[in-house]
């Protein structure tokens, strides 16, 4: 009888210690709920801000009016225009998704309009996607503004830049940015959390210009922080009068987003010998910061190995920078009115080695990926030292080149937008830039859903001191 007795008891201890676990289990759930019980497992769930279409793909409807104002668009947007106004009829064309403009100046910023149509595809057609769309505020962990806040601006300065910077009722940016800011902030959602978990896509840096102020707390998607930092002598974080202060972005919260190419992408096997050591093609004259490129365009002019041309992303500029990024072992991306420009994306797509002179640049999923596995950065002061920039770069073996442009091959997916599906609406690509971009968002998540928490506890009046967001 006494094996069976110790069977027993050896049964008995392994049933008692196994309940011990699952009850001590159920106790830490208790005490440590889940902050997103409707979270999704590995996808971020988005709500879409009621908007009227006249905020979004109303615009578009206005922009390929046949009636439409005649100094909107570019060639290639006229030719559009025509094609999809073909009938007699001068009505706007009866599309539900019209296509963005082709025109570059307005183009680069089309994040708005691939991430909203991601959005707006049809749940079955969006298994490719990070974000799980969901009907109820409740179950969202953010909220998603569908205004077109770029197109909005480009199309008030085509049709009135006089106007532009003034609040007044002649200046239709301005009015749709108060429309958006009135109807989202007066919204539950907003009320729910201050604002902190809604979205908003900025790219062009004029966009919403009015209203920044009163979108401050959000989530910004832009394409870098030019245009929104300030220089002050009496910042938070020390007196320096070299210290930039948090204004109303920050790495904690925003989100830099890539400007969309405007270059077809070169694939690795089908690269060619590059005759030239170093490329760049746009404006001389710029201005902020731009006032390197001019400095650098005088260094650089006249040096043996380096094409600099004065040149506009038309249709004829287009073919220049193709043949010019393509037959190149580097492509110059010195800041211009903004540290950054889709001249660097088109570098890529191209597999020019990017060589970056922009002290002040923030790019688009750090963390995700390593640009120095693919690009050269020089500190502004290396490179406007006489003959510096062209020794440093006559220095990379051929080995490291080839190196460099594998790693780029690697990522170019990464900064693609167009999932190729008419009006973008269909699934989009698992590792495209609109995927890239929700994670990124995904990834400041819990950091928002502390401050919104902490904001509710705060006593009614309670003054707390401004602190420096330091990033």
């Amino acid at each position: 009888m006494a094996p069976k007795t110790s069977v027993l008891s050896f049964t008995l201890i392994l049933f008692a210690t196994f309940s011990l676990l699952i009850l001590f289990y159920a106790s830490q759930r208790q005490l440590n709920p889940s902050p997103t019980p409707n979270h999704s497992l590995g996808r971020i769930n988005v709500y879409l801000a009621d908007l009227p279409r006249s905020l979004n793909y109303g615009l578009l409807d206005h922009y390929w009016s046949p009636n439409s104002d005649s100094r909107l668009g570019s060639d290639a947007d006229s030719d559009l225009r025509s094609r999809l106004s073909s009938s007699s009829s001068s009505k706007p064309p009866n599309l539900a998704f019209p296509p963005y403009p082709e025109n570059p100046l307005i183009k680069q910023y089309s994040a708005e309009y691939w991430i909203l149509s991601d959005l707006m595809t049809p749940v079955g057609s969006r298994g490719t996607s990070f974000a799980k769309r969901v009907f109820d505020v409740g179950q969202a962990d953010v909220v998603f503004v569908p205004f077109f806040a770029t197109l909005s601006a480009e199309m008030q300065l085509g049709m009135g830049k006089g106007v532009f910077r003034k609040r007044v009722g002649g200046n239709e940016d301005f009015v749709r940015q108060r429309e958006v800011v009135d109807l989202v902030r007066s919204s539950e959602a907003w009320k729910r959390s201050g604002g902190r978990d809604h979205v908003f896509v900025i790219t062009d840096p004029v966009a919403m210009w009015h209203v920044k102020d009163d979108i401050a707390p959000a989530i910004l998607l832009v394409v870098d922080f030019g245009g929104w930092y300030r220089l002050d002598s009496k910042a938070a974080c020390g007196n320096s009068s070299d210290m930039v202060q948090h204004t109303q972005v920050s790495l904690l919260k925003d989100v830099i987003v890539p400007y969309t190419h405007m270059l077809p992408r070169l694939f690795l096997s089908e690269d060619r010998d590059r005759k030239t050591l170093l490329y760049f093609k746009g404006a001389k004259h710029r201005h902020r910061g731009g006032l390197v490129r001019e400095k650098l365009w005088d260094l650089l002019v006249n040096e043996p190995g380096v094409i600099m041309e004065e040149g506009f992303p038309n249709a004829t500029g287009k073919e220049q920078s193709v043949i010019g990024m393509r037959s190149s072992e580097f492509c110059l991306h010195p800041a211009g009115d903004t540290p950054t420009s889709c001249r660097l994306f088109d570098a890529i797509l191209s597999l020019c080695i990017p060589v970056i002179v922009s002290d002040q640049i923030e790019l688009p999923f750090e963390g995700m990926i390593d640009y120095s596995e693919f690009s050269v950065f020089v500190p502004v002061s290396n490179a406007l030292q006489p003959n510096w920039l062209v020794g440093h770069l006559r220095s990379f073996s051929t080995k490291q080149k080839d190196t460099f442009r594998r790693n780029m091959a690697q990522i170019q997916p990464i900064f693609e937008y167009d999932n190729g599906h008419q009006g973008g609406i269909g699934p989009i690509p698992v590792n495209g830039a609109v995927n890239h971009i929700w994670k990124k968002i995904y990834q400041k998540v819990p950091l928002i859903k502390e401050a919104i928490i902490r904001e509710r506890r705060k006593p009614k009046d309670a003054l707390l001191p401004r602190r420096c967001h330091c990033t």
